[in-house]
């Protein structure tokens, strides 16, 4: 599992070159494939990667280990680690992708000109899709799954910290591919730590990569948007907010905020930021706060939350725009609505926000003026999650404003054309 798996003698370049050229040819076979083709792939997947379990977990297992011995927090490790109920669930979800619609061939509008033509415009699939991500081993399904669904050929690059259990699982999806007898170049994971591997893939590979999505840290991602010469779906962070009104019900309000901080806090949707009304912050900021404290989160304050529990600490400039992924939140009172949005705006990352009211007027306000890709009334952030909205699984939360925005699932991984139907008729 450890080697650096490329042909000896053959250098990154003609490694990534050949991985391109293999996934163009087998995007077409992949978009040509009936829908029951397709499912039974992802089925076959899900039973590989089941009876396979114990290979995954041991190299899950050499990756843990080598990331606690470089010292790497715990809420990154949280994000590597696979057990026997998380490896269930990755199956689980590749299975639940085979049951949703068929994302292709869909009629997405219909209509007459007065000439007599009939246009339809129809989804297809994008063709190769570049999956880069660092520490999560569930991506590596999730991802192939989700481009398989949508007829798409995948190059997924796994971060070195994940290598051994991406390839294990990746290997375990190939096995499913072969029985549904579908190529298994049309979903590759590339099989070295080299990061040179990265810089091909951002320069398209000759042509051969038609989007990009990037699933990481800021860094990661940061790079990918400058260096990319094809198109990308990405967020840069997640600094998720909860806003607490003046009419916010307090122990709605205790529970939401909880499991959208410590619910798990190392994934994006994860609440960074505590927003309360000053409207109620003399009944509702000490009890969030130390519910907070008392839950293990660490949390960091304005002046009027400083005043509620001595085990605050004086939140900086810098922390209104952290996301932390680890149990700390920032906490600050605002002069209502509008101060909360405009806080939202200066410091937020357009990825998820929420509002906890009882009051329907603000909270429509909230999620009509919040410019996020994902807006809540009374929920946690942490239903930022392509499983959650029904999707099957997500390759990522997309916080641009182009073709795919929120969890991109197998429909965001669609692109259309236009079917054009005459009787004869020619331009005057």
């Amino acid at each position: 599992m450890d080697a650096v798996r490329v042909i000896e003698g053959e250098d990154i370049v003609t490694l990534m070159g050949r991985i391109g050229r293999e996934a163009r040819a087998a995007s077409r076979a992949v978009a040509l494939a009936p829908a029951e083709t397709r499912n039974a792939a992802l089925r076959a997947m899900a039973a590989r990667i089941r009876a396979r379990a114990a290979e995954i977990l041991a190299a899950n297992a050499q990756d843990v280990a080598e990331a606690k011995g470089r010292g790497q927090a715990a809420a990154f490790v949280d994000r590597l680690v696979l057990d026997p109920a998380r490896l269930e669930a990755i199956a689980a979800a590749v299975e639940a992708v085979a049951e949703l619609p068929d994302p292709v061939g869909r009629v997405l509008a219909i209509f007459e000109r007065p000439n007599g033509l009939v246009i339809e415009r129809v989804a297809t699939p994008l063709g190769v899709i570049g999956v880069i991500f660092e520490s999560r081993p569930n991506v590596t399904a999730d991802a192939a799954a989700l481009c398989l669904k949508a007829g798409n050929a995948a190059i997924l690059r796994t971060g070195s910290e994940s290598f051994r259990s991406a390839l294990a699982i990746a290997e375990a999806m190939g096995e499913g591919f072969a029985e549904a007898g579908l190529p298994a170049s049309a979903v590759r994971l590339v099989p070295t730590r080299d990061r040179a591997a990265v810089g091909a893939m951002l320069g398209g590979l000759d042509g051969a990569i038609d989007v990009i999505v990037p699933r990481g840290g800021r860094s990661l991602v940061e790079r990918v948007q400058e260096e990319a010469r094809v198109p990308v779906f990405a967020h840069l962070e997640g600094v998720c907010h909860v806003f607490v009104h003046e009419k916010a019900d307090l122990a709605m309000a205790e529970r939401i905020v909880l499991n959208a901080k410590m619910r798990r806090t190392g994934i994006c949707g994860a609440a960074e930021t505590l927003l309360v009304d000053e409207a109620c912050a003399d009944t509702h900021v000490a009890p969030l706060v130390r519910a907070l404290l008392d839950a293990g989160c660490a949390v960091r304050g304005d002046a009027a939350t400083l005043a509620v529990d001595p085990r605050v600490t004086p939140a900086t400039e810098e922390d209104w725009r952290t996301e932390y992924l680890d149990a700390i939140i920032a906490c600050r009172v605002v002069p209502g609505l509008e101060a909360a949005i405009a806080h939202i705006e200066t410091y937020g990352s357009h990825h998820t926000d929420s509002i906890v009211t009882d009051d329907v007027a603000a909270a429509e306000r909230f999620l009509a003026e919040v410019d996020s890709a994902i807006v809540v009334h009374n929920a946690s952030t942490q239903f930022a999650d392509g499983g959650e909205f029904g999707f099957g699984a997500e390759i990522g939360i997309a916080t641009g404003r182009m073709h795919a925005r929120g969890p991109v699932g197998v429909e965001q991984l669609t692109s259309f054309k236009y079917r054009v139907h005459g009787a004869g008729q020619t331009r005057p």
